[in-house]
């Protein structure tokens, strides 16, 4: 007798569901053992941890007990001294010997670290340097920072120069310009230089590059020598323009004394204020005083500055107002590296350089009484003139313009300082 079709049907589906559900319930068993083994693994790593943890707590605990017993006894100890001998609580006596630490320093160790000058000469070593030398030393040994004619590079102090500048808003403090001793020179060079190589200069060496500094600022000729026997008979541009203070003795005396308390003003009033005085004209010349009342804020009108007539430095000629005021100023500014050297405007004459008045259009070796060196004299009788092209080619590399030339000046490396200088010498004529 045959069965029907659903008869048979839902039989096996049934087997299969039974046969799923089975392997999903043993799924779910292998997922929760694993499950379980890894909480038990992580479980007893924590347990180990905080084993160790205690363990390390029990021997600092052990260690901290050791100290504070240690220290107790100590402290126990101390009371039983300080009990038995009370002096030693008291303040140690001074001796009058010393203490007996280290030695007496020997003559030579005294006189190894005694190396500073003084302006009178006393601590110079014997020695001798001349300019001719020190240009040597000092384009091989400062040039690097302080330019060839000790004109400065980049922000390295300029050394030469300045002389006309002191009485500016922002004076060129040069040693030349400024330095009131010569000593101060010689010790700082001697003492401190060159950067990085500090004392490693002879005697000999030191002499020289200081008398070349003398010659970059125009106090000495080229034949000059320097050296410990006429040291001290030198004396600077600026010795004069500082003063020795004797505010201590003069002044301290009075000031220490018990104030005056008599015949004191009844009252203060403001009658003038210092505004009303211009006592530093914006252009020189001589103090102002402004008609204005204490309460006015006033205006300050200046005198205009006049030549000296007691044979300082002349005013310089006016330039050209054809000009750009902007490319004369940055001229102005560029040809500071030059004036250590050379001279522009009324009654500008020789230095070390020749002065450069008229100087576009003048025959190269032409300015008279100036000793040129042979390659100008024989661009002389070339008939070479300075022309634009010719002065931007040289002040851009001296050296390689005019093969053998004196002047060490290294370049000017930006056109624009180029552009401004050429202006600026343009500017001043015959």
């Amino acid at each position: 007798m045959s069965k029907s079709l659903s008869q048979i049907v839902l039989p096996v589906a049934g087997g299969t569901a039974l046969a799923l559900s089975l392997a999903l319930v043993v799924a779910n068993l292998d997922y929760g053992q694993n499950k379980i083994s890894s909480l038990e693994g992580r479980l007893e790593q924590a347990s180990m941890r905080a084993d160790e943890a205690a363990g390390k707590a029990r021997e600092e605990a052990a260690v901290t007990a050791e100290l504070e017993a240690k220290i107790a006894e100590i402290q126990a100890d101390a009371k039983v001294r300080a009990a038995s001998n009370p002096g030693l609580t008291e303040y140690a006596p001074k001796r009058e010997s010393g203490y007996g630490l280290g030695r007496k320093a020997r003559t030579e160790e005294i006189a190894a670290w005694d190396i500073d000058v003084l302006p009178d000469g006393r601590g110079l070593p014997q020695g001798r340097g001349d300019v001719f030398t020190g240009e040597e030393v000092f384009a091989e040994k400062c040039a690097s920072c302080h330019g060839d004619f000790a004109e400065g590079v980049d922000n390295w102090p300029v050394l030469a120069g300045g002389f006309d500048t002191l009485a500016d808003k922002d004076p060129v403090k040069t040693v030349g310009s400024y330095w009131p001793h010569l000593s101060t020179v010689w010790d700082y060079v001697h003492r401190s230089m060159p950067f990085g190589e500090a004392q490693t200069l002879t005697p000999d060496e030191t002499y020289a590059i200081v008398a070349y500094i003398l010659y970059s600022n125009d106090l000495v000729d080229d034949e000059f020598e320097l050296s410990h026997e006429n040291f001290s008979g030198f004396e600077m541009y600026n010795k004069g323009g500082f003063l020795i203070d004797d505010r201590p003795e003069r002044e301290y005396a009075r000031w220490s004394s018990e104030p005056c308390m008599e015949n004191c003003k009844p009252s203060v009033e403001i009658t003038m204020r210092a505004t009303f005085l211009d006592v530093t004209p914006e252009n020189g010349g001589e103090s102002v005083m402004n008609d204005a009342k204490a309460d006015d804020t006033p205006t300050f009108v200046a005198k205009a500055a006049t030549s000296d007539a007691t044979g300082g430095e002349a005013e310089t000629a006016a330039p050209s107002p054809a000009i750009d005021p902007a490319l004369l100023a940055s001229g102005e500014k560029v040809f500071k590296k030059c004036k250590a050297c050379h001279a522009v405007g009324e009654g500008a004459k020789n230095k070390s350089g020749p002065q450069l008045n008229g100087l576009i259009g003048r025959p190269m070796g032409a300015v008279e009484g100036f000793k040129y060196s042979k390659v100008f004299v024989a661009a002389h009788g070339e008939g070479r003139i300075w022309d634009e092209t010719a002065l931007t080619e040289f002040l851009a590399k001296p050296k390689s313009y005019m093969k053998g030339t004196k002047m060490s000046f290294s370049g000017l490396k930006k056109e624009e300082d180029l552009a401004a200088i050429k202006a600026y010498l343009k500017s001043f004529g015959e």
